[in-house]
């Protein structure tokens, strides 16, 4: 945990942002898999962390704005619970961590709650994600399971997508340490990725070093030759010469706070020309990215001039022609860029998406696009210092989206179909980095991991 300070401040903010009313933090609950003793390995709320710290299942946090006070429901262990578990800490302890003097039983919840709704006073709570936190939502509140998110706080909603998006020098120097673990995990997969290999030796060597170096990875590992699958997590494919090896993934520190890195490099460590001819245009449209970071700059307008290098690049090697501009607003370049740059990283991989990815990446001022790829853009809004997200463009060859496009006749003044037939069995290539906005500019966080033709060959010419 952090100073118990910062979390009391944390709270402070909160409670001037909505002014008034309750507001109710759910802790998560265990989850069992296949028998309820045999749990998933815990994993609190985030927002529970962000703004009380105790990393344990069971617990409720209760910000009472009024009157200004802070409350942890939890129950003390009993002697079963000292068996399995060791002793454990008093749950007044453990709330004076986070800078708490009030605790109560977790049973006297419901009482807090009804007396509050008996008096008419504003309970605010955000939206669910788990079955089990709908369910006690509805309990408490005395509503039908259904009428739970009819009820979330719009305004808490607000207030911690705008005090959660600016991160403070603790929580950066968290995503650094967790980036560092993905350095090892990254150029250790880079190293594994030779001909004969089965994917999932690699995709396990690397959750495997996330594990033992902070927590479990950020999410679940996308690793594959068949890189045309966005979010391909299916493992069991051999790698062979002449593909290229896909992978995205992040590891969370002990604070559960998340990197989110991806790199593609060719089996066998070597790029043909056709890899390096795709690999170089997807590289140029990471690095102008995010040389084009800085305060004020919207992810929209990222967003899009990594769309015309890729477009540019793409007409120099005859996959696509015409006017760069015209294709991409007409949305031609999703072809092979359909998804968007990037999106907010944090104690969440995809931070705050539990809250609505509106809210988190869009405002008043900049909407989100219903155009296809573009409309996959989950931060659009303009970026301000203290953010944390991803850089993350790519090239994909997805025949389902050929052969729909080309059946349709769709983009034919911009896209060569004829040149992209013979690109089919290519797969997908995507690079991406972790980035702070600066006061003045940007920065690439943790050591860099190898990423152009160059640093790539020359890591996989020492083979693990």
């Amino acid at each position: 945990m952090f100073d118990a300070k910062v979390y009391s401040n944390r709270r402070n903010q909160l409670k001037s942002e909505l002014k008034s009313g309750l507001i109710l933090f759910l802790g998560n609950p265990e989850a069992p898999y296949n028998y309820p003793a045999n749990t998933y390995h815990f994993r609190q709320d985030s927002n529970f962390l962000y703004y009380f710290g105790l990393d344990m299942p069971d617990l409720a946090g209760w910000i009472d704005v009024d009157a200004d006070k802070d409350y942890i429901f939890g129950n003390d262990v009993d002697l079963d619970d000292i068996i399995w578990m060791g002793p454990q800490p008093k749950m007044a302890d453990l709330a004076a961590k986070a800078g708490i003097m009030n605790t109560a039983p977790l049973k006297n919840l419901a009482e807090a709650v009804e007396k509050a709704k008996s008096s008419g006073r504003k309970i605010h709570f955000v939206p669910p994600y788990r079955g089990e936190t709908y369910i006690e939502l509805a309990n408490l509140l005395e509503i039908n399971v259904a009428q739970v998110r009819n009820n979330v706080s719009e305004n808490l909603i607000k207030a911690i997508v705008k005090q959660r998006s600016v991160k403070d020098e603790l929580e950066i120097k968290e995503i650094e340490k967790a980036v560092e673990i993905a350095w090892e995990m990254h150029t250790t997969a880079m190293r594994m990725a030779m001909p004969g290999r089965i994917e999932r030796e690699i995709a396990g060597t690397i959750e495997g070093i996330s594990l033992a170096k902070g927590g479990p990875v950020s999410f679940p590992i996308i690793l594959s030759i068949h890189g045309e699958t966005l979010h391909n997590h299916y493992h069991g494919n051999e790698l062979k010469e002449g593909r290229m090896m896909v992978a995205d993934a992040g590891a969370e520190t002990t604070m559960h706070y998340a990197s989110d890195i991806t790199r593609t490099v060719p089996v066998g460590g070597k790029f043909n020309q056709r890899q390096k001819d795709i690999y170089e245009i997807v590289l140029e449209a990471n690095m102008k990215a995010i040389e084009a970071t800085k305060p004020g700059v919207s992810n929209l307008d990222l967003h899009l001039l990594a769309a015309r290098v890729i477009v540019n690049g793409l007409k120099n090697i005859g996959l696509m022609k015409g006017d760069t501009e015209a294709a991409v607003q007409a949305g031609a370049h999703a072809m092979f860029f359909p998804h968007g740059l990037g999106h907010m990283m944090g104690l969440d991989v995809h931070d705050m998406e539990g809250l609505g990815e509106n809210y988190v990446g869009y405002d008043e001022e900049i909407k989100r696009s219903s155009q296809f790829g573009t409309a996959f853009l989950r931060l659009g809004r303009k970026h301000q210092p203290g953010f944390v997200f991803t850089i993350e463009p790519g090239i994909y060859f997805i025949p389902a989206l050929i052969d729909l496009w080309r059946k349709e006749n769709k983009f034919t003044d911009f896209i060569n179909y004829n040149k992209v037939e013979t690109f089919r069995d290519f797969g997908g290539i995507r690079i991406e980095d972790d980035i702070l906005v600066t006061v003045n500019g940007h920065k690439v966080l943790g050591k860099p991991i190898p990423k152009t033709v160059k640093e790539v060959e020359e890591l996989m010419s020492d083979p693990l």
